[in-house]
């Protein structure tokens, strides 16, 4: 069965970042690898050359990157960053505070996609379980969702700025 394809939600800082990301990488990251490769190559026998192995290596987690970013911009859905911010409901770029039921420990994320990663906030994807629990709600709001060891319940006391 084929796999299908969801497009990603990024807010527009994200989108903004990644996209300088790409320019970075398929400008300067491509010479920059292509004159590291050619150094390398100066060095002699290429079967035993750990620097022209290693320059190609690079090259390929590069190029693989250039890839996935070309794909996740092209069709990636925009929101915007105060859009996100002044929501009174959890959306894509959301940051959310969460109690587990039979917890002490507030958590708090950020719900999107990976690269919407902020320091010191965990990532929740809108598709995942809790994800897709948390989607619509508000501050107040309990929400039930099934996890690997049975159904969770978790409180959201914070959206954004707004608190509970």
């Amino acid at each position: 069965m084929p796999k299908t394809h969801n497009p990603a939600t990024l807010t527009s800082s994200t989108h903004e970042r990644l996209q300088a990301e790409l320019d970075q990488l398929t400008t300067v990251g491509r010479v920059e690898i292509a004159k590291a490769i050619e150094a390398a190559r100066a060095l002699g026998d290429l079967s035993e050359n750990g620097d022209y192995h290693a320059a190609k290596d690079a090259q390929g987690k590069m190029e693989s990157r250039i890839r996935q970013l070309q794909a996740l911009l092209r069709d990636a859905t925009i929101v915007p960053d105060d859009e996100a911010a002044a929501s009174t409901t959890v959306t894509t770029g959301s940051i959310v505070t969460v109690l587990y039921e039979g917890d002490d420990d507030e958590q708090s994320l950020v719900v999107g996609t990976i690269e919407e990663k902020r320091e010191g906030l965990s990532v929740v994807s809108p598709q995942s379980p809790l994800g897709k629990s948390l989607m619509g709600k508000k501050v107040g709001d309990t929400v039930e969702f099934e996890a690997p060891r049975g159904t969770l319940k978790a409180k959201i006391l914070k959206l954004g700025q707004e608190e509970l």
